[in-house]
Formats: structure tokens, C-alpha cells, sequence
């Protein structure tokens, strides 16, 4: 081949790289590190989830660098509660925002309440148990099988997020641990921050798991108040938890001041070498944790998302991190990458690779 033919050659591949695409192999008794390092040799989801796994054990291996964790969604009642703890316990979390919802069902499980397999709509397709009554074929071809089933769990008492069930009555006992064990020591500060109210439900959520001697895990706020983690709520009106604080409110001198947090979130990332985040889903969360670059010198370093979201609406939950760049909220060269995907598929992978690859 001629000189100019190589030259043409470079000319009209400039976005070309010579890099063949492998064939993930799998085997029996494989560990997740080993099939994460296996989707680096394969294309589309596989690759992106490769990148992102990547990205997210160097932001844990930088030692000078500061992990912001943004957590939406039903992450506690979809199962993923311990995953959470975990990471805040083995010192990955220097920051976690995430909302009411997560906290409130977070603080259900630790003073013994329980969430459940459920089905969509009625006996059917993955469906955990049930003797057929919920449901009747007839009403799913017509349409109207799900809203019989809702309305049949509304009378049995029964709580539905999307496949998980949740009885009523645990809102009951979650009132009467708020009442009882968290809002007393704060009606005597008077308006406290939001964090500080998670705290002292992380305080009282360690507390009554030791002292009942329940079988499940005292949970993510627990483990934050033990690991001295701070936890931001931005929404957290926008919950149970919320929504009983205002009730307390009503007939005490108790209060949340919604502007405290931001003073404690961006002295946290003005004072880090580095900082990193992993943001798991979107919505208030997220924004969150990415506007306080806005007002700090630095920005992420590291950012990993995981989002179902659409990037073409032009959502915030579904924004890609590029985009976050041309706000400033990323440094120029930070590495970041993007996983679409269900959290509570993703999550656990992430964050297994890693843990395998720090030989924890």
C-alpha cells in the first residue's frame, strides 16, 4: 500500500482504534470480579458496566479522596440495605445523601419490622406465595387485575412497592420509636439541621436493635452514627419520616432548619484533597450531592451513576456526568462513567468487584 493510501487510510479513521472485541467466557465457581473483568472484553451494557467498576475501586483505592454516596429509590425495601451499611461500616462512605423514604423503611427493619415478597398484580408471575385469591385471570386480560389487587391490599392492611409488601401496622410501631426514642432528646435543642435529626435516628435505630435483641442488622443510619458518617436528607418532607416530624412539630418546639445541611456538605468537600461520588439513581439525591462543587474551588474527581433514566428528556436523573462537567461540577479530567441499568442489579456488582479487587 502506498504512502497516500496510508495517509487516506488515517485520514478517514481518526475515530477509529484498533481494539477487537473479546468474548466473555464464564465458568463455574467464577467470583464477580472475575465476570466484571470479563465484560471488559465485550461491548454495550457489559462494557459500560466494566468501566463503571473500574472507576468506582480507584476512587476507593485513592486514599485522599472524599466518597459521596447518593442514594434514591426503594433501596432498603428492594433488599439492599446491608450492601449500604456495609460500605459505610468498612469506612467507603465519607457522605451519604439519600432520602426520607430509605430512612424511614431503614428504621422499620431495625426495630423489627419486615418487608416482603409481593407480586404486580395478584397470584401470578413472580409471585412468593398466596392461595390464587388475589388475583383472577379474567381481570389481568381486562386490565383492571392490578388496580382489584391494589385496592384488595388497601383493605388487608398491606403496603405495595412495586414486588414488596409492607403491612401497615409497621408505620404504627416506626411513629412510636420516632416519638419515643428520637424526637424528645431534639425538642430540647429546639431547630436542628436535618442531619442532625438523622443522626439521633441512627443514634436510636443502634440503640433499640441492641437492646431488643433483633435478628436484623441495625441498618444504614445506625451504621452511619456508629462510623461518625454524616447523613443529608435534602427531601426528607417527602416521606413518613417527614411527614411525622411536621406532625411532632405541630405541639413542640421541634423543628428542622432545611438550609443547615448545605454549610456541613460543602465545608466536607471544600476541605477534601479529592473527592468522588457514586450516585445511585437520581432525583433530589442526586442533584444534592453534585450542586456543592457549584460553590466550592475543586469538583468530582470520580463519578459513577447508576440511572434507568433517559438522558433525551433532559431529566437531572437521567443527565449524563459529561453533562454535569460543563457545570463545573467535574473536573476536566475526572473519569466517570455510567450504568443503565436497576440499581439493585448493579449495586451489589460494583460494589463486590471492588471489595474483591481491595482483598476485602
Amino acid at each position: 500500500m502506498s504512502e497516500d493510501a496510508d495517509h487516506e487510510e488515517e485520514t478517514e479513521r481518526r475515530e477509529f482504534q484498533h481494539d477487537p472485541i473479546g468474548h466473555a467466557s464464564v465458568s463455574a465457581g467464577m467470583s464477580v470480579g472475575e465476570l466484571v473483568e470479563q465484560y471488559g472484553d465485550a461491548g454495550i451494557g457489559a462494557a459500560a458496566v466494566h468501566e463503571a467498576a473500574d472507576v468506582y475501586t480507584e476512587m476507593l483505592e485513592d486514599d485522599d479522596c472524599a466518597v459521596f454516596l447518593s442514594l434514591a429509590g426503594a433501596m432498603v425495601p428492594a433488599g439492599m440495605r446491608e450492601v449500604v451499611a456495609g460500605l459505610i461500616r468498612e469506612g467507603h462512605v465519607d457522605a451519604l445523601v439519600t432520602t426520607g423514604a430509605n430512612l424511614t423503611h431503614d428504621a422499620i427493619e431495625a426495630i423489627g419490622g419486615k418487608h416482603h415478597h409481593g407480586s404486580v398484580h395478584g397470584h401470578g408471575e413472580g409471585d412468593h406465595g398466596g392461595d390464587g385469591e388475589h388475583g383472577h385471570d379474567e381481570d389481568h386480560a381486562s386490565g383492571s387485575g392490578t388496580r382489584d389487587h391494589d385496592e384488595r391490599l388497601r383493605e388487608e392492611g398491606v403496603d405495595r412497592i412495586y414486588n414488596v409488601y409492607l403491612p401497615q401496622e409497621h408505620f404504627a410501631l416506626f411513629e412510636e420509636h420516632l416519638r419515643e426514642h428520637v424526637f424528645p432528646p431534639l425538642e430540647e435543642e429546639g431547630i436542628v439541621s436535618i442531619e442532625r435529626f438523622t443522626r439521633e435516628l441512627g443514634r436510636a435505630n443502634s440503640e433499640v436493635n441492641a437492646d431488643e435483641g433483633i435478628d436484623e442488622g441495625p441498618g444504614i443510619a445506625a451504621a452511619a452514627y456508629e462510623n461518625d458518617v454524616p447523613i443529608y436528607c435534602p427531601a426528607v418532607q417527602d416521606s413518613v419520616l417527614g411527614l411525622q416530624a411536621w406532625v411532632y412539630s405541630q405541639t413542640s418546639e421541634f423543628s428542622l432548619d432545611a438550609l443547615a445541611d448545605m454549610t456541613g456538605l460543602t465545608d466536607r468537600a471544600f476541605e477534601s484533597e479529592r473527592a468522588g461520588c457514586l450516585l445511585v439513581g437520581g432525583g433530589v439525591p442526586k442533584n444534592f450531592t453534585l450542586q456543592t462543587m457549584l460553590v466550592t474551588p475543586g469538583a468530582y474527581d470520580y463519578g459513577v451513576q447508576i440511572t434507568m433514566d433517559p438522558e433525551a428528556t433532559g431529566g437531572l436523573s437521567g443527565a449524563t456526568l459529561d453533562e454535569a462537567r460543563s457545570w463545573g461540577k467535574f473536573e476536566p479530567d475526572a473519569r466517570n462513567a455510567t450504568i443503565v441499568g436497576d440499581a439493585t442489579v448493579f449495586l451489589p456488582m460494583l460494589v463486590a468487584n471492588a471489595l474483591e479487587k481491595l482483598g476485602e
